[in-house]
């Protein structure tokens, strides 16, 4: 059984175009590397043609990577109402004994972006942030120990 990796619309299309752009542009620019390297002579001492056979390598895997993936998508139905924390929530909060807030959004794995407030819903804190409520406290266990939080708001 495949597994499923839940991503919005907007990711999806995204995965899309590289897909596109990865079999189209970027598999005709490697293509045309090899072509060239092989013209140097000796393919067994030619460091340019094994360079652009690892690269078209690396290609090959990204693309199979990206069909898997869209193959296996669930998108995220951002529509639902509900009075609980689910995936694709923007929640704020704040840390226990300090001042201010922050706020997330919660997002499949293929998603996640922590600098840009992107929080997987595999991780410690999207798992803690799941099914929770505002005013809910959770507890989220860091490198650094554990951290409190109180749900101030979220929304869909």
């Amino acid at each position: 059984m495949a597994t499923k990796f839940k991503l919005t619309e907007e990711r999806l299309n995204q995965l899309k175009e590289e897909l596109l752009y990865l079999q189209t542009v970027r598999e005709k620019e490697v293509a045309e590397l090899i072509k060239e390297a092989r013209s140097f002579g000796d393919l067994s001492e030619n460091s340019e043609y094994d360079e652009a056979k690892t690269e078209q390598g690396k290609l090959y895997s990204k693309i199979a990577e990206l069909q898997n993936i869209i193959e296996n998508a669930e998108i995220i139905d951002l529509s639902a109402v509900g009075d609980t924390i689910t995936l694709g929530s923007k929640v704020t909060v704040a840390e226990l004994g300090q001042e201010g807030t922050e706020t997330y959004e919660i997002v499949g794995s293929q998603e996640a972006d922590p600098l840009r407030g992107r929080i997987s819903e595999d991780s410690p804190f999207g798992k803690a942030l799941l099914g929770r409520r505002q005013g809910d406290e959770i507890e989220v266990d860091a490198p650094a120990g554990v951290i409190r939080f109180r749900i101030v708001d979220f929304s869909r």
